[in-house]
């Protein structure tokens, strides 16, 4: 479990292609500090297994659905990677929960600089649409974000986050440009609820969570 506070950009160092999967070595000396074996550390937004460590860099196996899903496939050498080890019971939650299980990934429609700020758009899946809301909490590449606007329909939908200075510094989004693919996690809560409402569990909801004499939670029984 990670907040989707980055706590330093790392860089690949080494990439091992092994028939469908691979396993990538990222230089990264704040976040191996203290790794043991087993340790999760996520990688732009990707939670991935420490297998191996030095006192600079950890080596991680990457499989098949993780490289279909993410950024990791085009993953090569010097590339600039977004890393937070795992949050630890009794930690401040600075961003939002986040499991590192990438929902796909986004494309940078454009990037408007504001005074003190960078506005950017981002392609959304017709699969990811109902999960995005204005005002919502989304991951990009593991940095926790706020949705700022959303439009679209769901051929062309879109939504933007703003990025203050202190995340176009601390994090690889303040490289990013139009094209660019990014991996993208929504809301663990917003996926739960679409489940059920999918299964039609909703209406089981126990009468004894329901307050009657609220019109609103009565109509969800």
């Amino acid at each position: 479990m990670f907040t989707g506070i980055i706590e330093q950009i790392g860089r690949i160092d080494r990439v091992d292609r092994v028939g469908d999967s691979a396993r990538i070595t990222v230089n990264g000396p704040a976040v191996v500090d203290g790794v043991r074996h087993g340790d999760s550390i996520a990688v732009s937004g990707v939670c991935l297994t420490v297998v191996e460590s030095t006192e600079n860099s950890f080596t991680a196996d990457v499989m098949a659905q993780t490289l279909a899903m993410s950024t990791l496939d085009g993953a090569s050498v010097g590339l600039a990677v977004n890393l937070e080890r795992a949050a630890r019971v009794g930690d401040r939650l600075g961003g939002h929960i986040v499991q590192g299980h990438i929902d796909g990934t986004a494309q940078v429609l454009s990037a408007t600089d504001g005074d003190a700020w960078r506005v950017v758009r981002l392609s959304l899946d017709a699969a990811l649409a109902p999960l995005v809301v204005d005002k919502g909490s989304i991951a990009i590449d593991g940095t926790s974000l706020t949705v700022s606007a959303i439009g679209g329909g769901l051929d062309d939908g879109w939504f933007e986050v703003s990025l203050i200075p202190e995340t176009l510094v601390a994090t690889t989004l303040g490289e990013r440009v139009i094209g660019d693919r990014v991996n993208i996690e929504t809301d663990i809560l917003a996926r739960h609820v679409e489940r059920m409402l999918s299964l039609g569990l909703h209406s089981s909801i126990p009468s004894s969570l329901v307050d009657d004499s609220n019109p609103l939670e009565r109509s969800i029984r």
